[in-house]
Order: structure tokens, then C-alpha cells, then sequence
């Protein structure tokens, strides 16, 4: 009987994670069009709608995973993703933040809050994640949302390009990309080290490395839908999409 394969060393381990950049949704079709300048309001605006129902979930994710673990060390460390989004007393979150983001592109909070732009495929993608975090055990469901590996490039390219490439958005509608920079690191340093830690055999670590191209095709997929929606103009069957 053959033997096990010996796991990774910890730098290999982070380094089969960090490879994973390749797939991140920045690379989307749908994305290079954004970064380009080439999406009209409609379509910036259906991508801010889309994005906002992903954001209200972030938090009900985290407080699955919190719900899930007994180390009261990781909680306290990790209810701050909680805070980050919802907010509390005297701090606006990221939430609030992103309605700001949709009233700077056009739309109102009405229609952000209503989820009435929200396509099926991204609400089936984003349901199926925070399914998934509330089934899984909460070291690989923390290790899921490593794509924040990769996040703090993708706001600094929109603070560094939006404000020549969409001068019609409102310059206060980016509080969110700011407010993510620092922390999206803060993140990563605590969520990697929870990996890196509890993945000690060669199963556990390629386990991480599936979970993380998992919650990739989730971010994936949701650009999929939007591209048909807004790029093809092939919306689901219900609903109506102007070019």
C-alpha cells in the first residue's frame, strides 16, 4: 500500500493558495471591461446591485463560522469581519459604505436594499456560499474566504483608475474600496494563520486549496451571470435589462 504524500512545508502550502490569483474574478471578461472604462452606467450600476446582495451576506457568512467554532480566541478576533460590515455605534460599515457606492453610480437604497436587481445566478452562488459556511466545519469555512488574498489590488486599481475612467460617479462613493484596503490584510494575516495552522497533512491542505477554488467559482460565477445579463443582453427570462 503506497504511503501518504508527505503534507507541504508551510511556504509551499501558502504558495499553492497564493497561485490561485490566476482565477480570482478580477480576471473575469466581465471585470477587465470594468477596468478598461468600457461599461456603460447600466451595466456599472447592475454590477454595483449585484455586488450589494454578496455584501449583506459577508457578515451572516462570518457569524456562521462564528457560530460553528469553540475557540473563543478566533471569535474575538474574527467577530471584527462582523463590526467591519454592519457597522456599530459611532462607525459606519461597509454595508452602509456600498449604499453609498450605489447612490454614486445612480441608484437608490431602496433599490439596493429590495434586491430587486439581484439575477438568479447570483443569488443561487452567494446562497450556495453561506450555505456552505454554516455546514462546514469552521477551519475550512474560515479558509474558504482566503480569496481576500487577493482583494487589496483590485480596490487600489479602482481608486487608482475609476475617477478618470467613470467621471459621473460621485467621488464619495468610494469610501468602501478605501475602507477594504487596510482591512482586507488585517484579514488575510488572521485567516491565513488559521490555515497554515490547522491543515497539517497533505489531505488537509489540498482540502484548503479545493475550498479556495470553490469560494473562486462562486465570485466567478456571479460575473458569468452578469455578463449575460448586461454584456449579451440575455437576461434570466423574467426580468427586463436595458443596454
Amino acid at each position: 500500500m503506497s504511503e501518504k504524500p508527505a503534507p507541504w512545508t508551510r511556504e509551499e502550502f501558502e504558495q499553492k493558495l497564493r497561485e490561485k490569483e490566476s482565477l480570482y474574478h478580477i480576471n473575469h471578461p466581465f471585470h477587465k471591461l470594468m477596468h478598461a472604462g468600457k461599461l456603460d452606467q447600466k451595466q456599472v450600476q447592475g454590477w454595483v446591485a449585484n455586488r450589494f446582495y454578496y455584501q449583506t451576506a459577508i457578515p451572516i457568512k462570518d457569524a456562521a463560522i462564528m457560530a460553528n467554532c469553540e475557540d473563543a480566541s478566533v471569535r474575538k478576533h474574527w467577530v471584527q469581519r462582523i463590526l467591519d460590515h454592519d457597522g456599530y455605534d459611532g462607525e459606519e460599515g461597509g454595508i452602509e459604505a456600498w449604499l453609498q457606492l450605489g447612490e454614486a453610480v445612480g441608484l437608490t437604497r431602496d433599490e439596493l436594499e429590495s434586491h430587486q436587481h439581484v439575477l438568479p445566478g447570483v443569488r443561487f452562488a452567494v446562497d450556495a456560499y453561506v450555505n456552505f459556511a454554516r455546514r462546514a466545519n469552521w477551519q475550512e469555512a474560515a479558509g474558504s474566504s482566503l480569496t481576500e488574498l487577493f482583494a487589496p489590488k483590485i480596490h487600489q486599481a479602482r481608486l487608482d483608475n475609476w475617477p478618470d475612467l467613470y467621471p459621473w460617479i460621485d467621488e464619495r462613493g468610494y469610501r468602501y474600496f478605501r475602507k477594504r484596503l487596510s482591512e482586507a490584510r488585517r484579514d488575510v494575516d488572521h485567516g491565513l494563520q488559521i490555515t497554515l495552522d490547522y491543515c497539517d497533512t497533505r489531505e488537509k491542505q489540498q482540502r484548503a486549496v479545493d475550498l479556495l477554488q470553490f469560494k473562486l467559482d462562486i465570485l466567478w460565477t456571479m460575473l458569468d451571470a452578469m455578463w449575460m445579463a448586461y454584456i449579451e443582453g440575455r437576461p434570466p427570462y423574467f426580468m427586463e435589462v436595458e443596454k
